[in-house]
């Protein structure tokens, strides 16, 4: 009787190679990587910008930019060479086994088609038409849990929020039920919500399509949450593999270690010491690698590293490490000194005052107040982080801060105690340079047509006034302050990485010495080394010049590591305001405890996630009374939905806008915690085989209820 035929990997790949040709030379990006996916398996890929993480991603389905060719190896899907598919049957895989989800949905989609058009085309190509495609495309809407499908059918992409467009993508990649999905960064840029919810959506299609994953990202936490197994990537190189739980837990590579250690884990804060960095950068395409690749950057390498290149070395139970001294991975020194400066709490009068600000604009001919009665203070030194989901008022109140847009009449701003004009136009030069901007992306905020050298000299000129030989002298103090080099000087933008050209839009906005700078998701498209030497030089530059932050982000471990208060946006409302640990820590708001709750955590630990009902609401319509109550799991009664609740001093500096009692609050979450606790306990028993029941989050609710 002969045995049944296993199932073929979904992916194999072995001694892949593939090279850019730039400068008339191929320049290597991958060099000879082995990995395999199982069916039904979840891998996740991360590593530095840089390191061939997306070459891996398109080589598979060899859609390959024109300068780029594979140049050695093999790529198996489903069994099948990929390399010796012709044109026809390439574009079959492509329509009938793997799907891939890209980084950013607005460039993925057409923006001059509708989502109707764009999702039936799919089912088009498959011979379906008509009136059975367009029920194809709204079952594919509903099946990743968008609630008026009919309607989403008839909008363009940009009418859609980043959640949105991403679960269009996601449908569209499903729409042909793949056996092999690959997702390329698929939730940089969400806020904390639609990522939890856009992870349970692929996890949940992932175990109906017993579909494969191929999970490329720089958020650890995310890997950690969604993967089976991980491939850490460096220099173009897989360096170490294993199971998520091992490689995250216990590494055995260097640069692994490195990686886990550039993040605020632990709700560590700048006042606690600086995050790890890795010193250097990584080797450039085409770099002629001779022995370890990273051995320049480590500070455990000896000679042999540097002449000896290190195999894959077998550590049992499916654990790689390409390490000459993998036992001793963990043992590497720190790369940036724990102490910090001594910052003595200031009592000095607030740099900035904030009254009654509000702003309205028209929608179809109906008010959408963006912002909503808020009011708050900073101190010099301080950080205030804004958090909350889009469209919750964060950006607009920047720019309210920055005099892009004015306010409504009666609201008020203050720098230094004397009033700000609400345009930018009507503002002093002085007032101007003290409120800066560090944007999100520095690619769209720098001039590709300049060099570093004009870009820093011209915010010198036009905000700090300087000329000839002061010029200079700034300049190379700016320059270095930031640390950068004086070579960087002769480039352009598109020649540095993402985080050096970050570092220049940092450098700009301290060309006239602010006094507050607004940082607009500064860090959300950077991998965590740069992200931990950028967050770094944030904190370095606020001891040494006193500047005050504004910090927007949706990654709440970066805000509680940089900020000193925080204040969380709802439909432009305060929620919640005051210090940074009495924010995280809790008692919470409970639109702050589901934020919370939504953050995925390295160590894998089984929480259960605070589900929001829907999505927030539209500013030109919002719910009456607690504009919350709509989507709040703690909500109390009729009160809730007909009177708006007062922003109350719950402790000293911490305010809650909330129906039910700060006392209740607490005592609520801490029964959330003590089940938490025993869940976790339970979970414990059941891997040991000791029974167990797991409570779900309505249980604990109908605990708290009794």
């Amino acid at each position: 009787m002969t045995e049944p035929r296993q199932a073929a990997n979904a992916l194999e790949l072995k001694d892949l190679s593939v090279a850019y040709r730039v400068g008339r030379r191929n320049r290597a990006v991958l060099r000879n990587v082995n990995l395999t996916i199982k069916a039904g398996e979840a891998y996740g890929l991360v590593g530095e910008s840089g390191c061939g993480k997306s070459t891996v991603a398109l080589s598979v389905v060899r859609y390959m930019p024109r300068n780029g060719s594979i140049t050695g190896g093999s790529i198996a899907l489903d069994g099948k060479d990929v390399m010796k598919l012709d044109g026809e049957a390439l574009r079959r895989a492509r329509a009938d086994s793997v799907s891939m989800v890209y980084q950013d949905p607005g460039k993925a989609l057409n923006p001059s088609l509708r989502i109707a058009r764009q999702l039936t085309e799919i089912f088009e190509l498959a011979g379906v038409t008509g009136q059975a495609a367009e029920d194809k495309a709204i079952a594919m809407l509903n099946r990743v849990r968008i609630s008026d499908p009919v309607s989403v059918m008839q909008r363009y992409p940009h009418q859609l929020s980043g959640g949105m467009q991403q679960r269009v993508a996601i449908a569209m990649a499903l729409a042909n039920d793949p056996s092999m999905l690959i997702l390329d960064e698929p939730t940089t840029g969400l806020d904390a919500t639609v990522e939890a919810e856009v992870l349970d959506l692929i996890g949940q299609l992932r175990r109906e399509l017993s579909a494969s994953i191929l999970f490329i990202s720089h958020n650890l936490a995310v890997v950690s949450h969604m993967c089976d197994r991980v491939g850490v990537l460096y220099a173009g190189m897989l360096v170490e593999e294993g199971s998520t739980r091992d490689v995250f837990n216990d590494p055995r590579h260097p640069y692994t270690v490195a990686l886990l250690r550039c993040l605020p884990r632990g709700g560590q804060r700048k006042d606690q010491g600086r995050l790890d960095t890795i010193p250097g950068f990584l080797p450039g395409i085409g770099a002629n690698i001779v022995g370890c690749a990273f051995a320049d950057r480590c500070a455990l390498a000896t000679e042999r590293c540097r002449s000896e290149p290190p195999p894959l070395y077998e550590l049992g139970d499916g654990r790689l490490s390409r390490c000459h001294y993998h036992d001793k991975a963990q043992s590497l020194p720190r790369a940036t000194p724990a102490d910090v400066p001594a910052v003595a709490p200031t009592q000095a009068p607030p740099v900035l005052q904030v009254k009654g600000l509000n702003k309205t604009y028209g929608s179809h001919g109906h008010p959408l107040r963006a912002v909503k009665d808020v009011s708050v203070s900073l101190r010099p030194g301080e950080t205030l982080g804004l958090v909350g989901e889009s469209g919750s008022g964060k950006t607009t109140f920047a720019r309210l801060l920055l005099g892009l847009v004015p306010p409504d009449e009666g609201g008020s701003i203050e720098l230094e105690g004397k009033q700000l004009a609400p345009r930018l136009a009507s503002r002093s030069e002085d007032q101007v340079k003290a409120v800066q901007i560090v944007f999100q992306n520095p690619d769209s905020a720098l001039n590709r047509s300049h060099s570093i050298r004009h870009i820093l000299s011209r915010a010198l000129k036009r905000l700090g006034g300087l000329t000839g030989k002061t010029l200079d002298t700034r300049l190379e103090e700016l320059v270095h302050s930031v640390r950068l080099t004086d070579h960087h000087l002769a480039v352009k933008p598109r020649q540095l990485s993402g985080g050096l050209k970050q570092r220049v839009a940092i450098a700009r906005a301290f060309a006239g010495d602010p006094r507050i700078v607004v940082c607009d998701e500064p860090t959300s498209a950077l991998d965590v080394s740069v992200q931990a030497a950028i967050l770094n030089l944030l904190a370095d530059l606020q001891s040494k010049q006193d500047v005050s932050y504004i910090f927007i982000s949706h990654d709440l471990g970066v805000v509680r590591y940089l900020s000193d208060k925080i204040a969380v946006l709802y439909l432009g409302r305060i929620m919640e305001f005051g210090p940074s640990e009495a924010v995280f820590s809790g008692p919470h708001h409970p639109y702050t405890e589901a934020l919370l709750s939504a953050v995925p955590k390295l160590d894998r630990t089984e929480s259960s996630r605070i589900r929001l009902d829907g999505e927030i609401p539209s500013a030109a319509n919002p719910p009456t009374g607690c504009a919350f109550h709509t989507r709040c799991p703690r909500k109390i009664g009729a009160i809730c939905k007909t009177q708006e609740p007062e922003l109350t001093e719950a402790q000293s500096g911490h305010t809650i806008r909330c129906h039910i009692p700060y006392a209740e609050l607490a005592r609520l979450q801490s029964l959330e915690r003590t089940l938490e606790v025993k869940n976790d306990q339970s979970k414990k028993r059941r891997s040991q085989g000791l029974g167990g029941q797991k409570l779900d989050h309505a249980t604990k609710l109908d605990a708290t209820l009794s």
